[in-house]
């Protein structure tokens, strides 16, 4: 086991592709809060972030198989999460009339691929503070792409991975995501 901590995650999958199923629990210690945190973000907590937590687990696990093993490992998984977290929200929200999947400019009418910019520590460290404060109070398409790329530290173009919506989109729902943010606190 000691060797196969040394591997990226990427040929751990390959390992366990190949049926070494053991090796599964390296990739299981690298992600789990990682995944956690992404998960308490969107305000799931105690028992309820524990059981999607596990179920992201399951998934990728039942899914390793498909993953392409030349791709990046860390986009795949959070996709998985993604789907997941969309799951669980709309479980939650069953009751009242809420849809997730309304129109969407950003996407339908992409603006010209937005360049990630040199923000600056101190300008990821304020919207970390102001995510933290805000998050609640911002819709989840701009929520999303701002904890994977202020906590998560995903590039642009993995958050589109992640999400499915072109890298223009991610760099517009971050732009707007931090002026609702700004929003919110002010």
């Amino acid at each position: 086991m000691q060797e196969t901590e040394q591997l990226v995650d990427e040929k751990i999958a390959e390992l366990v592709q190949n049926g070494n199923v053991d090796v599964f629990g390296v990739l299981v210690e690298r992600y789990e809060s990682k995944l956690s945190r992404y998960i308490n973000k969107f305000l799931f907590y105690g028992d309820e972030a524990e059981d999607l937590l596990q179920d992201i687990f399951i998934k990728t696990y039942i899914n390793i198989k498909s993953f392409d093993t030349k791709q990046k490992f860390s986009p795949w998984i959070y996709r998985i999460a993604h789907n997941e977290l969309i799951n669980a929200i709309k479980k939650r929200k069953s009751n009242k009339s809420i849809n997730f999947f309304d129109f969407d400019m950003d996407v339908l009418l992409p603006h010209p691929i937005a360049n990630e910019t040199a923000d600056g520590e101190m300008e990821r460290k304020e919207i970390r503070e102001l995510l933290d404060k805000g998050l609640r109070e911002i819709d989840l398409k701009y929520k999303e792409p701002l904890v994977l790329y202020y906590f998560e530290d995903m590039s642009y173009a993995e958050i589109a991975d992640v999400l499915k919506i072109p890298t223009s989109t991610v760099g517009v729902r971050i732009k707007r995501g931090r002026e609702a943010l700004r929003k919110v606190v002010k």
